[in-house]
Order: structure tokens, then sequence, then C-alpha cells
């Protein structure tokens, strides 16, 4: 071992990736400017069920109690992935996952916060079972390549829309479910405020792409920063609200969410069976979208920094799925919903990271974050929005992989492809690719190129659609 190298040169071995120390902070940065928001949503969401009911006083424990946790959470899974998987991916509570976790198991179904926390808790503890055994890598083998060289692309159209809908300039229409913002509308008090931030998007979208263009080192988050202060005269960037209250927050995470699991709760029912099949269910909804989720984080980011082995096979993999499965159980434990590998990790890997320095960077952010958290909500939706874009044009470039001569394939992959944005789910565009690749195959006299385990894992998602309520 050469001594005279860095501590981080030497662990996360920076030079055999191209990369150093300076781009792996920046990217870490990145990753977590992209992903800030969640800091702010994430207890949102999780209160807000609580508030519907009229309980306010609750409710306002629960935010505060989240917002801790959020960071805590977020800090662990993604230090795992630092120093075990040492991948450049970060960890938080997942979209998607916490809405299906407040709005239809807490507020739809009845059962209490802590309650739903054991079901996290039991999902993340199934996911460490199935990853030790080898079964969540042997899925992510089984999946069959017409559906693999569509996730990339397919996640970079997902974190596109999540972008265009951030910035404003993607809005609803009755009429055709979407719409772009009306820019005319500019005169108009109340459409002022979307078209400035929708024009504060596009400001920071081209500034990106020139800095890109011109080969600046940390283009993405020097277009967050500029996107940032512009809009600070635009009325944008909001700079107020600095009072953060910590005391009362660490107070209520102590009381309402660390360790507060009801488990006696959980179980108590007049009808045992049906309670015992319904959380059986719950278990494996949240354990089938998280994985699926996940596995389509980890294979499209992995391509688009190249994190391939000679087998065609996420580096690490194995690590980098433990990772997850550990955070999604201490994560519950701390007191949020599931803990997920994120798509936004994909702005870090477009500024250069590729190694666990990039995660540890963006962990140490999260712990951070408690303390810092109103200077980071400063920064707009409509600031870290060009970044998802231009990232989703990065990684759009992987539709080139695809073989769209063969009808049984091109079909399957198109559905992977658009079944993401326009359903806001990776996991519904994955199971959705595996299940329309097996029955065109089997129809279509194919059956041969069915792996076993990719049939059996379209018939468990195929149920899943059929039994549980999407949310």
């Amino acid at each position: 071992m050469d001594t005279n190298k860095g501590f981080f040169e030497r662990f996360f071995e920076l030079s055999k990736y191209n990369t150093n120390v300076r781009t792996e902070i920046i990217a870490g940065i990145t990753t977590f400017i992209t992903i800030a928001y969640i800091l702010i949503i994430n207890p949102i969401i999780i209160s807000d069920p609580f508030y519907i009911m009229g309980q306010d006083a609750y409710a306002s424990q629960i935010s505060n109690g989240v917002f801790i946790a959020t960071c805590i959470g977020a800090f662990i899974g993604t230090f795992l992935v630092a120093v075990y998987a040492k991948l450049p991916f970060a960890q938080a509570p997942g979209m998607g996952l916490n809405a299906f976790f407040a709005y239809t198991v807490v507020l739809g179904m009845g059962y209490t916060y802590n309650q739903a926390l054991v079901i996290v808790f039991l999902s993340g503890l199934l996911f460490i079972l199935i990853t030790a055994i080898g079964l969540r890598e042997a899925i992510i083998r089984a999946i069959p390549p017409a559906v693999k060289d569509a996730i990339t692309p397919g996640i970079g159209l997902f974190i596109a829309i999540i972008g265009l809908k951030n910035a404003g300039i993607v809005v609803n229409n009755e009429a055709t479910l979407v719409a772009m913002v009306d820019f005319s509308l500019w005169r108009d008090p109340e459409q002022f405020q979307l078209i400035m931030g929708a024009l504060v998007a596009l400001i920071g979208l081209i500034i990106i792409g020139v800095l890109s263009a011109r080969k600046v080192k940390g283009a993405i988050l020097l277009g967050i920063i500029a996107a940032t202060i512009i809009g600070i005269p635009l009325g944008v960037t909001q700079l107020h609200n600095f009072d953060l209250d910590l005391g009362t927050k660490i107070s209520d995470f102590m009381e309402v969410s660390l360790f507060n699991l009801d488990f006696a709760g959980l179980w108590k029912s007049d009808s045992a069976l049906e309670n015992i099949f319904t959380i059986f269910m719950l278990v494996v909804s949240f354990s089938l979208v998280n994985m699926f989720d996940s596995l389509g984080t980890l294979i499209g980011a992995a391509k688009q920094a190249n994190m391939i082995d000679e087998n065609g096979e996420v580096i690490r993999m194995k690590e980098a799925l433990m990772s997850d499965a550990i955070s999604t159980a201490t994560g519950a434990l701390v007191g949020t919903s599931t803990v997920t590998t994120l798509v936004e990790s994909s702005a870090g890997i477009a500024e250069g990271g590729r190694t666990g320095l990039t995660a540890l960077t963006t962990a140490i952010m999260f712990l951070v974050a408690i303390i810092f958290a109103p200077i980071i909500s400063i920064i707009p939706g409509q600031a870290t929005a060009p970044a998802l874009i231009f990232v989703g044009v990065l990684m759009l470039s992987g539709v080139k992989d695809i073989d769209f001569s063969d009808i049984t394939d091109a079909i399957p992959a198109f559905i992977t492809i658009t079944f993401m944005p326009f359903t806001y789910s990776i996991a519904n565009g994955i199971a959705l690719g595996l299940i329309s690749f097996c029955l065109i195959k089997l129809l279509s006299g194919k059956s041969h190129e069915i792996k076993s385990l990719c049939a059996i894992t379209a018939i468990i998602f195929a149920l899943r659609y059929a039994l549980i309520q999407l949310g």
C-alpha cells in the first residue's frame, strides 16, 4: 500500500475510478441539494393524515419527529452505502412510498403512525433476509435485457418529468391531464409567481447546459446556485423563516418517533386471521415497490456512470442492496417511512461522483441539515429542477442500447420506459415491463426466453396490483 496517499484515496480507491476528492465532494453536495426537498416534504406528507383527522397538535409533533427521523434515516442509509458498498448513491425516505404509508396505510386503513412503522420495519427485515440469501441479486439477473436496457432511459424520463413538475413548467390540465404553463399570463398576479418559477428553472437549465458544454467542473451545482440567486429578485427564492426551533423538534422526535413502534397494537384485531393476511400483504407491497425502485435506480445510475462489471452487473451490488435493506429497517426504528436508494443520486453521478466519498459527503450533509435546515430550505424547487431535467437528458441516451427490431422485446422496453414517468413510479415501469415481456414471449411461442424467476416475479407483481390498493 502506498502510505503517501491520503486516507480517502486509499479507502475509496479514487484513482481507480479516475476521480479525486474535490470532484467527489462537489458531486456529494450536488446530490444533497437536489434531494434536500425530501427533508421538507416527508414530514408534511406523513403528518398530513392527522391534520385531516383534526389532530393538529399530534400532527405537529409527528411533523417535527419525522423531520429529525428523515435526516437521521437518510444519514444512516447513505453512510452505509458510502463505507460498506463504497458507491455514490444516496438514500432517504422515498416519495410514493411515504404517500402509500400516509394515505393508504394510516388514513385509508386506520393504522396509527407507530403501527405503520412496524409494517415498514418488517418489510426491512424481509429485505435483509432475501438480500442475505441472494434472492435480490438473482431477480436482477433474471430481468431480461429488453427490460434492463430500458431502465436507464425510463428513469431519465421519470426524473425529467419530476423536474418539469417541480419547475412549474408542466402543470395540471383537466382536459389533457398535463399541459405547459401559459407564459402569456405573467401579468396576472395569481399566475406571476408560477411563471417566474418556470422562468428561473429554464434559465438554470440553460446555465447548466452551457457550463457543461464548456467542461466546467461542478456545472450542475453552479447552475442550482445561480438559479437560486436569480430567483431572489423574482420572488421565487424566499429569504425568510429561519426559526428552526430545534429543541422542540428533538423533543417531539424522542417522544413520538424514536424506537416508538407499536407491535402490540398492530396485532390487535377482532379477526386475527384477516389482520395477519392484511399485514402480510402490506409488508409484501412495501417490499416489492421498494425493491424495484432501488433495483431500477442502481441499474440505471450504474450504467450512466459505467459502473458495470464484465458480466454486465452493478459493481458491489450485494453490498448496495444490503445497505438499502438495513436502512429500511433502521429508518422505521427512528420514525420514518421506507428509506430507499434515490433516483436523484444521478445528479451527483453526472457531476463525476464515482465512489463512496460522494455518498459520504451527502450523508454528512444530512446530519448538518438538522441544524442548518432553514438555510437549505431557501433553495426553491425551481432551482433544483434544472438538475433533474439535465440528468434526464443524459440518461435518455441509453435508449440506443435497446433492440427495437424484435417487437417482442420492443413493446416491453417501451412499456418500461413510458410507464415510469406516466405512472410516477420506477417500480411500475419495471413490473409492467416484466409482465408484458412474459405474456408476449409466451403467446408468441418464445417461452424459452423467459427465466423462471422472471415469470414468478411478474406473477407476484400482478397479484399485488390485483389485491393491494396502490394509494
